[in-house]
């Protein structure tokens, strides 16, 4: 027998850049797999890619993007950069326009990244290049650390996801597990619901740790040194660089067995922990460093003591070390990630500095008062001067610029200690900029930040609560008021703050319909408002005044009060208005009365106004307002598109109050006319939501549109329950409306009531319309309300025809096709003939409109009268009669080669409807490509 001799030497040394083999990801690579298989026949998708710092996602990304390249499918690879984010659209322009074949149009689409207002028209083209890429081939898109994403980017990573979702294209997209911004939240929350694929990277095995050790050491590990690798927890990043630092000194290779001779190692820095703790503000790293010496778990408390700060100064700090991902929550303590991670940083660290510390967190007393840090916030001359230019080039540039005022405001709060008593005021300065710009979230925190730290003056926390109850006023109305009203109680505060904060409080009021307490405050705000000679808070009080009028179904002086407030605050400057625009509640008042032409060209002017200013929230507002308007004149398609891009896409605050009463109403009626149950069902869902809201007028909206569905699905005697507590409460608080949306909503609720055998009520929304009409006699709109509900009520031909003689001079669509039906209805009894061309008519404007439910329910009358008629929707595309009018007018455009931004401009809509159009002309007539669209449409158009 022969006996081999023992050989000893230290691990080789691996050349830098080459990797050891993937371990442990099997299943991983085989999911990923099967998805860039099902790309050949044409099945896209998104793929998330999750797990926490260092435990390979970046490696599974690579691995997947040579996977597919072996497959033959394009690939476009970028990933984020924490120290990058201010460049817009930067990680996805980095893939798609770089590597081995780039998109083409690469200086155009930088251009239009780096221009403001451009946004919708670099969706557009990027999106366009992608599409023609995939006519041939499948594309692999890889986008790494979504975390450190910018805005635009998250953007235009969920928005082209999911307009590309029919085409091969395969979105694979990695994110760090655990507390990520708002704005990737929301994001990864929307991608979800689009039906991404997740893929969740969990620790490795022993049996992958073993291999892995093996890879890197170059011998298979004893049991010592298995023990160590363990230490890393299944990570396999801290496992190679552990691995790595031992490797040339401490392991040796004995027979083909590494050891360790000299026993564990002592604790060593790594170079991934390195770099994250590069990446902290140097007062995180401070506390990161400070929590390492410590060791252990460590409070809040201690380390503020040890630091020589108070606690409530160390919220920013504490919150950048859990997001980084070095520290996590345990109870009330903090803790390391992973015990590896403390010994890192503890290793960077200067020995006498952790002795130090250590003595110190020892001997400090339980409970002992932080240390007097008075002179903590104290700034360099250089610096104060700073922050004072950055104040004043934000209040500059916040009226047409928003963007680069919310930055330099960031920039300035950066710039300010904690504790610096100028703090709380540039807080309330930057709030409203970044509400303004798509950042609600990160407004909302920077409120509730510095309110819960407590320490503020009688003044600064006044100014802080108006900017929140600013915020607020779109999303959540009661919020807004309670933030008002809070605001406006502190003692000691100036009359100019009591006098703004009353005056939103009295807006709050007002939005949740709370009117007879919105005029007391209102009144209350006035005094305080004149007496420190303050025109903002006069500019939205006037805008109370007008809502306040029209409450009391005075229009005329509605009307008087909503033009002076859109005078005063354009004199003023939106960057001092209170209510951001006071022109958009003339706009709903407009239209609310029937004078919807001039309520829809306020609307577009104002979107376009607020897009090329870059202030996002205005223009969603905006967009909200203009699906109402849309809806009542019977552009239900485009109602539609425009609801579905000015969803909440920004991070939004609370369920979104102004959502509610214009998005999702709109959806819900739109699917009602349409015929389409699903999305009914969805937003009924909603509507019970509403139904138990705070805000008294979104209870009102939910109750409303839980009656339709009710009466929609045959059962008004549900609907009028529904309805009962709204109609019998006090007289006072209820809106002019009678809990109803709009005034061509009563004859809808005169005929839901007589079909319950509720007769009392259709008197009473009957006396209302026409009390309503009477008080404003120059309205003609109203005046066909009352008398198409009195018409109902009576069962009387007279008043129906008048009703449909006064809807001729208003653009009110499917008001006016109610009617005409409804006389139909009545003629059709006794003179069948004269109903005809009444029931002709309805079924004309119904199906413009898109209206097919509402269509065919007239179809169904014009054959009992003997008539027939075939169904034949707005504008077919020849033999296609699938489309809308809307779609046809879109789809006729593109297929003579026009782009989506020059059919936008061609049909004065925004891109986002035209896309919305085209996505469901291609889904209708299933068709994948602008190309093929063409060769469809061509032969069989027999033009405008």
């Amino acid at each position: 027998m022969s006996v081999n001799p023992v050989t000893t030497r230290t691990a080789p040394e691996r050349p830098r850049g080459v990797r050891t083999p993937l371990r442990g990801r099997d299943a991983a690579m085989a999911f990923i797999g099967e998805r860039l298989d099902a790309l050949g026949p044409g099945q896209g998708g998104i793929v998330r890619v999750e797990g926490p710092a260092g435990i390979g996602r970046s490696r599974i990304l690579a691995e997947a993007a040579a996977s597919a390249r072996r497959r033959g499918v394009r690939v476009f690879e970028g990933a984020a950069d924490p120290d990058q984010q201010f460049v817009p659209l930067g990680p996805l322009l980095e893939g798609v326009l770089s590597g081995e074949e780039p998109l083409p149009g690469a200086p155009r689409l930088r251009d239009l990244a780096a221009t403001p207002g451009q946004r919708f028209w670099l969706l557009q083209e990027l999106g366009d290049r992608l599409r023609e890429a995939a006519r041939n081939g499948p594309l692999l898109v890889v986008l790494d650390d979504l975390q450190w994403c910018d805005d635009l980017t998250l953007l235009t990573f969920h928005t082209l996801a999911a307009g590309l979702s029919s085409h091969p294209i395969m979105w694979l997209v990695a994110v760090r597990a655990g507390s990520v911004p708002s704005g990737v939240r929301t994001t990864l929350d929307r991608i979800r619901q689009a039906g991404a694929r997740e893929l969740v990277l969990e620790a490795l095995d022993d049996r992958a740790i073993a291999r892995i050790t093996g890879d890197v050491l170059g011998a298979r590990p004893d049991p010592d040194v298995l023990r160590l690798a363990r230490r890393a927890e299944g990570v396999p990043r801290l496992l190679v660089e552990l691995l790595g630092s031992l490797r040339e000194e401490v392991v040796t290779i004995e027979n083909g067995w590494a050891r360790l001779p000299a026993g564990p190692p002592a604790p060593r820095q790594l170079p991934s922990v390195a770099r994250r703790l590069d990446q902290l503000s140097d007062d995180a790293r401070e506390l990161v460093q400070t929590a390492a010496a410590v060791g252990g778990t460590v409070t809040v408390a201690l380390l503020a003591e040890l630091l020589g700060r108070p606690s409530a100064a160390l919220i920013t700090a504490v919150r950048e070390s859990l997001d980084a991902d070095l520290l996590a929550e345990s109870g009330d303590l903090l803790a390391f990630r992973h015990d590896l991670v403390r010994e890192a940083v503890e290793a960077g660290l200067p020995l006498p500095l952790r002795q130090a510390l250590r003595r110190r967190a020892v001997g400090l007393p339980p409970g002992s008062p932080p240390a007097d840090v008075t002179e903590a916030g104290s700034a360099t001359p250089g610096a104060a001067a700073e922050v004072d230019r950055l104040r004043t080039e934000a209040a500059e540039l916040a009226g047409t610029a928003p963007v680069a005022a919310a930055e330099r405001s960031l920039r300035a709060l950066e710039l300010i200690a904690a504790d610096a008593p100028e703090r709380p005021r540039v807080v309330a300065e930057t709030i409203p900029l970044l509400w303004q710009t798509g950042r609600a979230a990160q407004a909302r925190e920077l409120g509730a930040t510095a309110l819960a730290a407590g320490g503020l003056g009688p003044e600064d926390e006044a100014f802080i609560r108006l900017a929140l109850a600013r915020l607020f006023v779109q999303s959540d109305f009661s919020e807004a008021v309670r933030q008002s009203r809070a605001g406006a109680a502190l003692p000691g505060i100036s009359s100019t703050a009591r006098g703004r904060l009353l005056a939103m409080l009295a807006v709050g009021l007002s939005m949740s319909g709370e009117h007879a307490v919105a005029e007391q405050v209102a009144a209350q705000a006035w005094e305080t408002a004149e007496a420190a000679g303050d025109r903002t808070a006069e500019a939205t009080l006037t805008t109370v005044r007008s809502a306040l009028a029209f409450h009391r179904m005075d229009l005329a002086e509605a009307f008087r009060q909503a033009e002076r407030a859109a005078a005063l605050a354009d004199a003023l400057g939106v960057s001092t208005s209170q209510w951001v625009p006071e022109a958009l509640w003339h706009a709903l008042l407009s239209n609310t009365t029937g004078r919807t032409a001039e309520a829809l060209a306020v609307a577009e002017e104002g979107i376009r106004t607020t897009g090329q200013q870059g202030r996002t929230a205005a223009t969603r507002m905006w967009l909200m307002t203009r699906t109402r308007i849309l809806l009542e004149t019977g552009r239900l398609t485009d109602a539609q598109a425009d609801a579905e891009a000015a969803s909440p896409a920004a991070e939004e605050p609370g369920p979104g109050n102004l959502a509610d009463v214009t998005l999702r109403y709109v959806m819900l009626r739109v699917a009602l006319h349409t015929g389409d149950r699903r999305t009914a069902e969805a937003y009924a869902a909603e509507a019970r939501r509403m139904r138990d809201d705070d805000a008294l007028v979104v209870r009102h909206f939910g109750t409303w549109m839980l009656a339709l569905v009710a009466d929609h699905e045959g059962r008004p005697d549900r609907a009028m329950a529904e309805l009962d507590a709204v109609m019998t409460s006090p007289a006072a608080d209820r809106p002019a409306y009678a809990g109803l949306i709009d005034p061509a909503d009563a004859p809808v609720l005169v005929r839901m009531a007589l079909r319950a055998g509720r007769h009392e009520r259709a008197v009473q929304a009957v006396a209302m319309a026409e009390k309503r009409a009477v008080l404003n006699p120059g309205l003609p709109f109203l005046a066909a309300t009352a008398a198409h509900a009195r018409g109902l009520l009576d069962n009387d031909l007279a008043p129906l025809v008048r009703a449909v003689r006064l809807y001729e001079d208003c653009p009110r669509v499917l008001a006016r096709a109610s009617a005409l039906e409804d006389a139909g209805r009545k003629l059709a009894a006794t003179r069948t003939p004269e109903a005809v061309p009444y029931f002709e008519k309805a079924l004309a404007l119904y199906t413009g409109a898109g209206a097919e439910r509402d269509a065919a329910r007239v179809r169904r009358r014009l054959r009992a009268g003997g008539v027939r008629k075939r169904p034949s929707p707005a504008g077919p595309v020849g033999e296609w009669p699938e489309l809308t009018a809307a779609e046809t007018r879109v789809v006729r455009l593109v297929a003579e080669g026009l782009t989506n931004r020059q059919v936008a401009a061609r049909l004065s809509l925004s891109p986002h409807t035209v896309g919305s159009h085209l996505r469901r002309a291609f889904t209708k007539l299933d068709v994948t490509s602008r190309a093929e669209l063409t060769r469809l449409v061509k032969p069989g158009d027999s033009g405008e």
